[in-house]
């Protein structure tokens, strides 16, 4: 009843696995994609030479070859051990269901022999970033495939992007079904010495090891990959009738009447060790045109309230804004801002450990919404410790945005990038920002994006330190799931909101 695909690579990591399948009455034949080394030889099994299983003409390769009901492609090289039955049971549910594509949670194994809990989050019409974790095992259905494929064409010629593209097309014809049971554990140390292995081997030249793959797509050296990627992406938003021409709105004329012409907003809560520093950059910011900077304490319990005011008795640019509601995450507290009587004409982002890159960055960015062509701009920044030395990946300059599909693109990639400074009067007719604490820049922009152009400025404007006391350090696996289910539900809502767009 099931063929099954994985990658066997230099260190053997897929042996077990291989031997396990084998042995199971399902399956009929495993397709071994290999590096070119000779192979053991194992029951069952068919090899085809090559390098992933993302390639285009590899899985055109296989599919043509497969005569099963269903296919179960393993992505990971670790040591897979199925639970009990859990082959019978992806069987079951896939035929009952008359989905086209299974995944499941999992356990991880450590080296002394523990299992701890993988879940993985449930697919959604905005699950379209080429990033979404399944898991190393995916079920298909044959037939399903088959079918999605004579819907929506043939797999492209791509080196990167074929599993992708499958997927996307799949999700347009039938379900992708998460079920959250554990039906398998992989080693994760196994993973764990081979990717200790393999930068070993692939040392930048300063010795350091490669940068975290959240910021992978912004890595030129994943141009290719990238660009592979955003091709698929936006034919899927084709298919969904949720591209975007690069035609935007005319700007609306602002006749509101401001205080000053920029506001720096930075958001605090119990950031004693850092908001000093952040308040003192911006005002070091030298300007042809008068700002303030606008603190919104959410009501911290260290001494960040005291610090700010005695900043406002010396620095008349200073607004402390205290919250009157104890229910604001980070965008209620850029509304509590932007609607406020002290902001200014352009409302300019600053994180309360951040700090501007020096004393031009804030004249850069209200240049370029001066212009009158942009709702917002976005410019670069410098990822440095608590001290400020440069960590990896240094620069992050979203060079994959283009004029033409930047916007398009957005909806696959998981931000908009740093610093970002908006007109305000867009902010206020757009509804301001979600009142939650992770995404609600991502959200807005991809708001604005929606009708209003956004410029970039690809040099750096900003120092992004990374500290043990960051929001977004050592996250556990439930609350990257959260997150991660949070875009995928903004990118859900602005798909929908672009096909009733498109359509009208």
């Amino acid at each position: 009843m099931i063929t099954v695909v994985l990658c066997r690579d230099s260190y053997g990591g897929a042996d077990q696995t291989i031997e396990l399948l084998a042995s199971s009455p399902l399956v009929s034949r495993i397709v071994v994609v290999h590096d070119g080394n000779a192979l053991p030889v194992w029951p069952k099994c068919q090899a085809i030479r090559g390098d992933t299983l993302a390639s285009g003409w590899i899985m055109e390769a296989i599919l043509k070859k497969i005569s099963t009901r269903y296919l179960l492609m393993i992505t990971g090289e670790s040591v897979i051990d199925f639970g009990s039955r859990a082959l019978e049971r992806m069987v079951d549910v896939l035929g009952t269901t008359g989905a086209g594509m299974l995944y499941s949670d999992y356990e991880e194994t450590t080296p002394g022999g523990a299992r701890k809990e993988r879940p993985v989050n449930d697919y959604q019409l905005g699950s379209i970033r080429d990033d979404f974790h399944f898991g190393p095992v995916q079920f298909f259905s044959t037939l399903a495939v088959r079918q999605a494929l004579a819907d929506s064409g043939p797999l492209p010629v791509v080196k990167y992007a074929a599993l992708y593209d499958l997927r996307l097309k799949l999700s347009l014809t039938t379900p992708i079904i998460h079920l959250p049971e554990r039906l398998y554990a992989i080693s994760a140390f196994t993973e764990i010495n081979r990717s200790s292995k393999q930068q070993g081997e692939n040392k930048d030249s300063d010795g350091s090891q490669h940068e975290e793959s959240h910021f992978a797509y912004v890595n030129p050296r994943n141009l290719a990959y990238q660009q592979e990627m955003e091709m698929v992406a936006s034919e899927h938003l084709r298919r969904l009738g949720a591209w975007l021409s690069p035609s935007f709105r005319r700007l609306p004329a602002d006749r509101a009447v401001y205080p000053v012409a920029a506001s720096v907003v930075i958001p605090v809560r119990n950031r004693e060790k850092t908001i000093a520093d952040a308040v003192r950059s911006a005002l070091d910011q030298e300007t042809d045109f008068a700002f303030n900077v606008i603190v919104v304490d959410n009501h911290s319990t260290d001494s960040t309230t005291s610090i700010v005011l005695e900043l406002t008795k010396r620095y008349p640019q200073v607004r402390l804004l205290v919250p009157e509601r104890r229910d604001l995450g980070i965008g209620g507290c850029w509304n509590e801002a932007i609607y406020s009587p002290h902001c200014g004409k352009y409302a300019v982002q600053l994180d309360s450990d951040d700090l501007y890159g020096d004393s031009k960055s804030l004249q850069r960015l209200v240049d370029v919404l001066y212009g009158g062509r942009y709702a917002a701009v976005i410019g670069s920044y410098t990822l440095v410790d608590g001290k400020g030395g440069e960590i990896q990946p240094g620069l992050v300059d979203h060079r994959e945005w283009t004029d033409e599909n930047g916007r398009n693109n957005a909806l696959r990639v998981n931000g908009f990038g740093a610093p970002r400074a908006f007109r305000t009067d867009i902010l206020r007719r757009s509804g301001g920002f979600p009142n939650v604490s992770y995404g609600e820049d991502y959200a807005v922009c991809l708001r604005i994006s929606r009708d209003y152009r956004i410029s970039r400025i690809y040099d750096s404007l900003y120092l992004c330190r990374r500290w043990e006391g960051n929001t977004d350090a050592a996250l556990s696996v439930e609350r990257t799931n959260g997150n991660d289910a949070y875009k995928d539900r903004l990118r859900t809502l602005e798909i929908m909101a672009r096909q009733k767009m498109t359509a009208s």
